[in-house]
């Protein structure tokens, strides 16, 4: 058994869809409903940007979700609390993928488990998730949007979404990359990534904060590009 991580992300048009998607964030079926293996859920709200964005976008929800076994993961994606979600979406995508490595907290616990070994050849998602001190929210905003526009240079960048639990505070970034090189291309090369990472250590402007790659493996849908 390999613990498995989902992420999915649902698009949505129109007034009420987006409306109902929106509400959904506090009263999530995946919670009311006992979910055969789910160890870790969180409703996430999406940025308009790559990375961290200050500007919601209310059309694109989604929700991260760990599962004890790959097996049961993928039982899950035909259950009917998914087709809450997609029955009114104008896209949605769902990815599974195993943890590579993982540091932090999230809401006070690590809810990843390293189950496959790194491969820089194979693509790679990142999520990085913070919350941030609100005595340094302006300063920590301040310098997000010229890291994210910096992200716009790198082709083997599938795709990527600013998402987040709570607007301004509570905050994470979703990446995809077609291979794990290219990933670290971006992170020690990239000079505003480099900055901002140098800033953070200075300010310490979070009060929590994780960081994990996963290894990608299975993937339904269109919203996000297909590498499977």
């Amino acid at each position: 058994m390999s613990q498995t991580t989902l992420i999915s992300f649902f698009q949505y048009a129109g007034i009420k869809n987006k409306w109902h998607a929106f509400s959904r964030m506090g009263r999530s079926p995946i919670v009311q409903k006992k979910t055969k293996g789910l160890s870790f859920f969180k409703p996430l709200g999406t940025g308009s940007g790559n990375g961290f964005s200050i500007k919601p976008d209310f059309s694109t929800f989604g929700f991260v979700a760990v599962f004890t076994s790959e097996e049961l993961a993928k039982d899950f994606l035909s259950t009917n609390v998914i087709k809450e979600y997609t029955k009114t979406a104008a896209s949605f995508s769902h990815v599974l993928m195993h943890t590579v490595k993982s540091h932090g907290k999230w809401s006070k616990q690590n809810p990843f488990e390293a189950s496959v070994d790194f491969d820089k050849t194979k693509p790679l998602v990142v999520i990085t998730r913070a919350t941030i001190k609100p005595k340094l929210a302006y300063q920590f905003w301040k310098n997000v949007p010229s890291v994210s526009k910096s992200m716009n240079n790198y082709d083997e960048l599938i795709y990527s979404k600013g998402i987040g639990e709570f607007p301004l505070l509570m905050q994470a970034t979703f990446s995809l990359w077609s291979n794990a090189e290219a990933m670290m291309n971006y992170a020690y090369k990239n000079p505003k990534h480099a900055e901002m990472v140098k800033k953070t250590r200075e300010l310490n402007w979070y009060s929590e904060e994780l960081f994990a790659r996963f290894q990608p493996f299975y993937q339904e849908g269109d919203l996000i590009p297909r590498i499977f």
